[in-house]
């Protein structure tokens, strides 16, 4: 009887436990709050606040060791390094992979116009072999005297993004002979860039004939013209328009939105165009 008072009476607990829970959830289901969205949801991204580049015209000679003395020398190029790298050794290692999470790693809107020839700054120069003949190619060289569309590389995603970009003008432009679509798959990481160089076969299958020419694979290292580039995280596309200068007149980054898709497509026409009537100005006596 003592064990069967036992086990009747642990029997109600339960029930009355189960009872309980069962209507404490359908009340806060009744009285729970509306799902607020996160700070980093609120926040609007900002449009590109600056020209993106260098100050210096790039050039595919390379440096000598007097340039680099000189430059090593120059006290404005020291202090601006070291803060560059004192900014990175305070980053932790997910920091570009965690910053993805946030609008997709985007971290400002591309400009619906170009930006002034005047204000505009250089691309950089950047060596890469190319998926034709493995031989080394300079953008300086590549990019002068023509319109271009380069598009950085680094991971699938950042494939993805710059697809976003740059599918509609490549589809608009690429029969035009003032026009190029360079890709520039960078690997910084040496083991990275050494996986790369022995998957060069399949990444030719994946990229058309006509593309394989500027298709470059790069391990240049990028530390110090990064931030210049607003290149701020490796695992994101980036995409620039570049004149026939060498400046860059324009920029987008991450996921394209539908309005930045159309901006690219219609400042590279408009370049196009400048391009066409100077090059005709040229040719007429």
């Amino acid at each position: 009887m003592l064990v069967r008072a036992l086990v009747h009476s642990r029997w109600q607990e339960t029930a009355i436990l189960r009872r309980n829970l069962t209507s404490g959830a359908h009340g806060s289901a009744e009285k729970r709050p509306s799902v607020k969205a996160t700070p980093d949801e609120l926040t609007t991204l900002p449009f590109l606040q600056r020209p993106l580049g260098v100050k210096e015209r790039p050039s595919p000679v390379l440096k000598t060791w007097a340039d680099t003395r000189e430059e090593l020398m120059n006290q404005e190029t020291r202090l601006a390094q070291r803060e560059h790298l004192v900014k990175e050794a305070t980053k932790g290692y997910f920091t570009d992979l965690n910053a993805t999470r946030r609008h997709g790693g985007k971290t400002w809107i591309a400009p619906s116009v170009m930006i002034r020839e005047d204000k505009a700054l250089y691309f950089p120069n950047i060596v890469g072999s190319s998926l034709d003949t493995k031989s080394k190619k300079h953008t300086a060289s590549m990019c002068e005297g023509r319109i271009s569309v380069i598009s950085m590389l680094s991971t699938r995603m950042s494939e993805i993004h710059v697809n976003g970009f740059t599918i509609p003008t490549n589809e608009r432009y690429l029969s035009n002979p003032l026009y190029q679509y360079v890709q520039i798959n960078l690997q910084e990481n040496l083991l990275k860039s050494f996986l790369v160089s022995l998957f060069l076969s399949s990444i030719a299958k994946s990229v058309p004939p006509e593309l394989h020419s500027t298709y470059l694979v790069s391990s240049q290292n990028m530390e110090f013209v990064r931030e210049h580039l607003g290149m701020v995280n490796k695992h994101v596309g980036y995409v620039y328009l570049v004149d026939d200068n060498l400046k860059v007149r324009w920029a987008g980054c991450a996921d394209a939105k539908v309005e930045e898709t159309n901006a690219l497509e219609q400042c590279t026409g408009v370049l196009l165009g400048r391009l066409d009537k100077k090059i005709s100005a040229k040719a007429s006596p």
